[in-house]
């Protein structure tokens, strides 16, 4: 992975200092914010197996490989926005967040996932689909001009 490569998951960082080492298998996720993040780029980068083994093995499914890659395919990532992250346990966490996988504020995920720390590795567990979200005038538009919302795609 190159150094220069900005990571796919927003934080204006590259992607071999950001989500690249935590895809790789060179280090795990620190929270469930940063494994949710590195999920994320791993579907731009079409990293079924990173997807996989981040999901907990509870819900793991034998049709996971063919489900995700049908999900990779179709999509075509844009941008993803942190809407907040919660620790509801000493082990357990939320993040709400809103990926835009399309051309218009419309082709968006917006969800809230839950995810689990076992032995030391934070897995997501599942999430709940939410109505999709429209940005506030002065949050940064989600096509990542990193114009406001409002001079941009508002």
């Amino acid at each position: 992975m190159m150094q220069s490569v900005n990571c796919h998951c927003g934080s204006q960082s590259s992607l071999a200092l950001c989500c690249g080492p935590l895809i790789s298998g060179e280090r795990v996720a620190a929270n469930p914010e940063q494994l949710m993040r590195s999920r994320y780029s791993a579907f731009c980068m079409g990293q079924a197996n990173y997807l996989i083994e981040t999901h907990h093995p509870s819900q793991r499914r034998d049709d996971d490989m063919q489900s995700l890659q049908t999900t990779i395919d179709a999509n075509n990532w844009q941008g993803l926005q942190v809407v907040s992250t919660q620790m509801t346990g000493l082990a357990e966490g939320d993040v709400e967040f809103v990926a835009y996988c399309g051309d218009s504020l419309e082709d968006q995920l917006h969800e809230r996932s839950r995810f689990v720390k076992e032995n030391g590795q934070w897995y997501y567990l599942d999430g709940e689909i939410l109505s999709p979200r429209t940005p506030g005038r002065n949050e940064p538009c989600w096509c990542g001009s990193t114009r406001k919302f409002k001079r941009c795609h508002g």
